[in-house]
């Protein structure tokens, strides 16, 4: 990947690298600002000490070179959101043992830190000129290239090493893919810097050439989306689905004929707002693609077709399709049996993408991964605890989250067939089902949805005709707008808030 990136900067040196809040950077002053944090990292680091950097993840263009300059100085870096709680961030940086820590901003919550004066805070705007350095370094293929933390169920947040390896093992799968890229394309970077998606979204372009469209932070993110698929003609764009469900209702009016790959992944894609979406871009490729962080951003591709489009989805969920190069994946039963076409059971994946194991936590280790022999071959497979079935064409349908499924009355219930009918009825797109206990210590099932004002006995008697009884919602509540996390997917947590 670096090799690519160097290439890069060499032979397009004069081409746009990043548009960033209205400023285009070359690759000539990428260069330089990698050149410069590179140094600084090098000068700074002490032998002995932790391989990590810490990035204070900031939307400019300081914040991206520092994670290229750590990345070309042969250490690995660990994205810090600064909006994070300062206890959160802490947790973050002492788990990872990171002693050095970059900066693009003034973040003060850093003063705050227990033991402050241990680690050296560099302020990456204030760094001078040195001379230009993108030579490749000699590191092992084993070494992480960055430590992501996502939640944990303990309250502490859990690290996903992702190996050079791993990275470089996604870098070629991708590319493997047969996109039609090259120099000229404009590529849409969405997402906060601590979610594994946005590493597709600027390290891939970098590879060839490309220009990085970065969504402004502190604006509305849809309509400043929509404003850069539109007015700077983006050819490719991963998005979380949740963004359709903004934009859908300025569907008559969005027309991107520019557009050539239109990329989703992070949640569940309906295939009822998928076929409308398909009419604002005539001419892209609608691909589905999936991944959980552990298996470093995506590791399975559907190209959706909307002459297939009923018969590859399951609860109007779009297929999930198959793995891609140097990807194992298997559907296992609660005994890790491994099951055959047509059963549901829990999707596992392995291969040249998956995380050597979670940081410094042999307990989640143990309950994650485990060994099966495939092609004669023993391998570690990771639980996903996602629901999934393999259709007879051998692509993968998704189901929902295994944690998703609740049992009432000793039924086992998905949420998601729920939302999926009302979905249908309702023709929304933003509705969620969750479970909870009553005061007596019963499960029963509430039903959100955004912005419905109409009575809701037609909608409970067109379920009936659906579901049995005990699937029926025993709530039925509208809010203004759903939660939702940094990475734009529902927060289901958050609306325990609103019960």
């Amino acid at each position: 990947m670096l090799k690519k990136i160097q290439n890069t900067c060499l032979k397009h040196k004069n081409n746009n690298a990043f548009f960033i809040n209205g400023t285009y950077y070359s690759y000539l002053t990428l260069t330089q600002y990698i050149s410069n944090v590179r140094h600084i990292v090098e000068q700074n680091h002490q032998a002995g000490s932790s391989k990590l950097i810490g990035v204070i993840a900031n939307d400019d263009i300081q914040t991206y070179s520092s994670i290229l300059g750590v990345l070309f100085s042969g250490y690995g870096f660990v994205p810090i959101n600064p909006t994070n709680p300062i206890d959160r961030n802490e947790s973050i940086i002492l788990q990872s043992g990171i002693k050095i820590i970059l900066s693009s901003a003034d973040y003060q919550d850093l003063n705050k830190l227990n033991n402050f004066s241990q680690y050296k805070i560099v302020n990456t705007l204030q760094l001078e000129n040195v001379e230009p350095d993108i030579s490749i370094p000699d590191i092992c293929e084993d070494e992480i290239a960055y430590l992501l933390f996502t939640s944990g169920s303990t309250g502490i947040p859990k690290g996903v090493p992702i190996s050079r390896r791993n990275l470089h093992s996604f870098i070629d799968a991708f590319f493997a893919l047969g996109y039609k890229l090259n120099e000229d394309d404009r590529f849409l970077q969405m997402f906060e810097l601590t979610f594994d998606l946005s590493l597709m979204s600027y390290l891939t372009p970098l590879c060839i050439g490309a220009c990085v469209y970065t969504v402004p932070s502190g604006e509305i993110k849809y309509t400043s989306i929509y404003s850069l698929l539109e007015d700077h003609n983006i050819t490719t764009a991963l998005m979380v689905p949740s963004i359709l469900s903004y934009l859908r209702p300025y569907f008559d009016d969005i027309r991107l004929p520019n557009l050539k790959y239109s990329l989703f992944c992070g949640e569940a894609l309906y295939n009822d707002i998928t076929t409308k979406w398909s009419k604002c871009v005539p001419e892209a490729l609608i691909q589905n693609v999936y991944g959980p962080t552990e298996a470093t951003i995506f590791c399975l591709t559907y190209d959706w077709n909307k002459d297939k489009a009923t018969d590859k989805s399951f609860n109007g969920i779009v297929c999930i399709g198959k793995p891609m190069n140097n990807i194992y994946s298997i559907i296992v039963d609660e005994h890790l049996k491994e099951l055959v076409e047509g059963e549901k059971g829990e999707l596992c994946l392995s291969g040249g993408q998956l995380t050597p194991g979670y940081w410094n936590n042999p307990e989640k280790n143990k309950e994650a991964f485990f060994k099966y022999t495939i092609n004669e071959v023993e391998r570690t497979f990771y639980k996903t605890g996602d629901l999934c079935f393999i259709d007879k064409e051998g692509d993968f349908m998704y189901c929902g989250r295994i944690d998703h499924q609740v049992k009432i009355q000793g039924f086992r219930v998905e949420l998601s067939e729920i939302e999926h009918h009302v979905r249908e009825f309702t023709e929304l797109s933003q509705v969620a089902a969750i479970a909870t206990t009553d005061v007596i210590g019963n499960t029963q099932i509430v039903l959100f949805m955004e912005k419905h004002n109409e009575e809701y006995e037609e909608l409970r008697n067109y379920l009936k005709g659906k579901l049995p009884s005990y699937m029926i919602p025993a709530e039925f509540k509208c809010i203004h707008a759903m939660p939702l996390n940094k990475n734009g997917k529902i927060d289901r947590k958050a609306l325990k808030n609103y019960l």
